[in-house]
């Protein structure tokens, strides 16, 4: 795991280990494996297996005494050195959109004088935290560092509300696991002064009363081609990085090439590689990396280096059926000479809450716990640098919520498509007629309810979740339930009555707080982007493997800032991904894609889902025989391993619930029994996070 942190405090010195003249070394607290970037009065570290070429500092010239000016930027940046500095300049004048406008992925740190700012992202993928520590405030881009530095409880209640309202931003406000660890928003920069902490959107703010001007759908699907291009030109103009020290190779084996036993041991190839899934997302990454023109050094302008080809990896799930049509497309996408195709095909072994007792402590808890095996085995087999088209289907797709935008907007011709796209998808039954009018109502209903009543109606029925019947299981379905300003999540059912009752005195004081100038639809997308940022970049340290980076360009900045300028109206069309996504690559000189490009895969990950279930059963219920979330009185265990049972023998409940409860239960115990610390030094912090290794009694509500 790869993190920064630093601090701000009213003091002029901690006697940072580094700084100007030494002053009082080894009486502070330092981060365990850390690179000082710069040392007093704001020190700043990088902490982990950071690639030279991913942390950059760049400085302007002051007088003589003057403050020093620099910025920091970690992560892959595909601006010069004269473009840091110029943003620097423009930083320290107050415009911090200008930190976020470079491609690629990366955290921005600017120390002007006393004062320090921290960008985080549009998305969420890199977040930024901080935390009350020696009359000021520390920061860093990881919690559980920030947990340790104060000695941390866990925050009980936040477990509840990320278990009942994943996507309401409402319920989970800025906290973290970690009592007393805050979490700065996307689209938000946390500004330092001296130990004075501030938190401040970059991003312009739209009118509720007025509708913004609508973008031409040409120049919005440019813009988006551009930032794609530019986000995918940044990870292949880096320097390239070959794998570390690897074990020794154990020689020819039966069946097993040089490659094979390379992933065996757990090493990525050296280059840059793509997944190619047969999906739009993954297939235009890989397209673009392998076909780039304009690079320098390449044969003719193309490819992603001399001689060199795309390693274009597809994942062949064998234990569960309709990956045919996928695996067919990835195989005619990977006839391009300039991609080398390589297919990991495996079994039981790699299904979803496979081996769920090894694997990393993450930051926080995500559903992508459980699926950690499954993406690691893939990933083992790709490259250095290995693209994947995680967050397109959140960045690109519309939220149904949006169709009350259009509403809002008195746009009601645009939501004829999708409403008679959703009848269809029902079939031809009787309640399939009834489908348009039902989603129209639900929208207009939307449209018209303010924020505040929506919180209010979401927080008065959130604690009957627990009898809510099986879940949605048709598109109509999840449409017409998405149709609110705040839902429980598929959790939500197997909670206690107490903590659902904590949740909803959440969402009842949020009501109360002023409204946020967004939305509905706008609103709902950026909850579910930031839920689907915050669980990619849990799976990124939980199948994380040794020298690879992955990189998610639908993810950056850039790419996100271009995508909500495609008009709504665009955005509502059944297949609008696939679309844009056709025409990015048709701007990029890809005109040939095979037949059925861009079709929904969502089934087979659900019967992947449910196969691994049935397959792990006896390891889930072993897990839920003694419960920590139990412990903290957020579950009851026998209701738990009843629904498991009745999963497992097929009753229509949402799987993506129960992988909430076991990622959930499962990061608890590593934390428990993890054993060391973050930090050094004689005055470091004596205990870890949790103190004791024991999760504490759940609280008594307060009336």
């Amino acid at each position: 795991m790869r993190w920064l942190v630093g601090w701000s405090s009213v003091a002029a010195s901690f006697g940072t280990v580094g700084a100007v003249g030494g002053r009082g070394e080894g009486r502070t607290v330092q981060p365990v494996g850390s690179q000082l970037l710069w040392g007093d009065p704001d020190p700043l570290w990088a902490v982990g297996d950071w690639r030279p070429d991913e942390v950059r500092v760049v400085s302007v010239p002051t007088p003589e005494g003057a403050p020093a000016v620099r910025l920091a930027v970690l992560g892959c940046c595909g601006a010069t050195d004269e473009q840091l500095r110029v943003g620097l300049l423009a930083a320290r004048g107050g415009a911090l959109r200008h930190l976020t406008a470079w491609p690629g992925s990366y955290t921005a740190v600017v120390q002007t004088g006393r004062r320090v700012t921290v960008a985080g992202d549009l998305a969420g993928a890199r977040p930024v935290f901080h935390t009350p520590w020696a009359n000021g405030t520390a920061f860093a881009t990881a919690a559980l560092p920030l947990a340790d530095l104060i000695e941390a409880q866990l925050d009980i209640g936040h477990l509840a509300a990320l278990l009942a309202c994943p996507e309401s931003p409402e319920a989970l406000g800025d906290g973290t696991p970690y009592e007393g660890v805050k979490r700065v928003p996307p689209g938000h920069a946390l500004i330092l002064r001296e130990g004075s902490r501030e938190v401040t959107g970059y991003e312009a703010v739209a009118s509720l009363a007025v509708a913004a001007p609508q973008t031409d759908p040409v120049s919005a699907v440019e813009g988006v081609r551009d930032a794609l291009v530019e986000a995918v030109r940044a990870r292949l103009t880096a320097p390239r990085h070959a794998p570390g020290t690897l074990p020794p190779d154990p020689g020819p084996v039966p069946g097993m090439g040089p490659a094979d036993r390379r992933a065996a041991r757990g090493a990525p190839v050296p280059g840059i590689g793509a997944d190619l899934s047969g999906g739009s997302a993954s297939a235009t990454l890989a397209l673009l990396a392998a076909g780039l023109p304009g690079l320098p050094g390449t044969v003719l302008g193309h490819g992603t280096g001399a001689g060199e080809r795309l390693l274009a990896v597809t994942y062949n799930d064998l234990s569960t059926q309709g990956h045919e049509d996928e695996l067919e497309r990835a195989r005619a996408i990977a006839a391009d000479p300039r991609l080398h195709h390589v297919v990991v095909a495996v079994g039981e072994e790699a299904l979803p809450y496979a081996a769920l007792e090894s694997g990393p402590l993450t930051d926080e808890p995500a559903p992508s716990l459980v699926v950690a095996e499954r993406h690691r085995r893939r990933l083992a087999a790709g490259s250095a640098d290995h693209f994947v088209g995680h967050g397109a289907r959140q960045v690109l797709d519309a939220h149904p919520a949006r169709l009350a935008d259009l509403l809002m907007d008195r746009r009601r011709r645009h939501i004829l498509r999708p409403v008679a796209a959703l009848a269809r998808a029902e079939g031809p039954t009787a309640h399939s007629l009834f489908v348009p009018l039902s989603v129209y109502r639900a929208a207009r209903r939307l449209a018209r309810t303010s924020y505040r009543t929506g919180l209010e109606e979401a927080a008065v029925l959130l604690p009957d979740a627990n009898r809510f019947g099986p879940g949605p299981d048709t598109p109509a379905g999840a449409s017409l339930a998405a149709l609110a300003w705040s839902r429980p999540g598929p959790a939500a059912r197997w909670l206690t009555g107490e903590a659902l009752a904590e949740v909803s005195v959440r969402l009842q004081a949020a009501a109360l707080r002023p409204a946020p100038v967004q939305r509905p639809g706008e609103a709902r997308a950026r909850a579910a982007l930031a839920r689907h940022a915050a669980d990619q970049r849990i799976l990124e340290q939980a199948a994380e493997v040794r020298s690879q980076r992955l990189h998610a360009p639908f993810l950056d900045n850039q790419v996100v800032r271009a995508a909500r300028a495609l008009p709504e109206s665009l955005r509502v069309q059944p297949g609008a991904r696939a679309a844009i996504l056709r025409r990015v690559l048709s701007g990029a000189g890809i005109h040939e894609l095979p037949p059925g490009w861009g079709v929904p895969s969502q089934a087979t990950a659900n019967a992947a889902g449910r196969t691994g279930l049935r397959t792990a059963l006896p390891e889930l219920i072993a897990l839920f025989d003694a419960p920590l979330l139990a412990d903290a009185g957020l579950i009851e265990a026998r209701v738990v391993r009843r629904a498991l049972r009745a999963a497992a023998d097929g009753e229509p409940l949402p799987l993506d619930g129960l992988a909430d409860l076991a990622s959930t239960e499962l990061w608890l115990r590593r934390l428990v029994t993890r054993r060391g610390t973050c930090w050094t030094g004689t005055a470091a912090p004596r205990r870890r996070a949790v103190a004791g290794g024991v999760v504490p009694a759940r609280r008594t509500l307060q009336p």
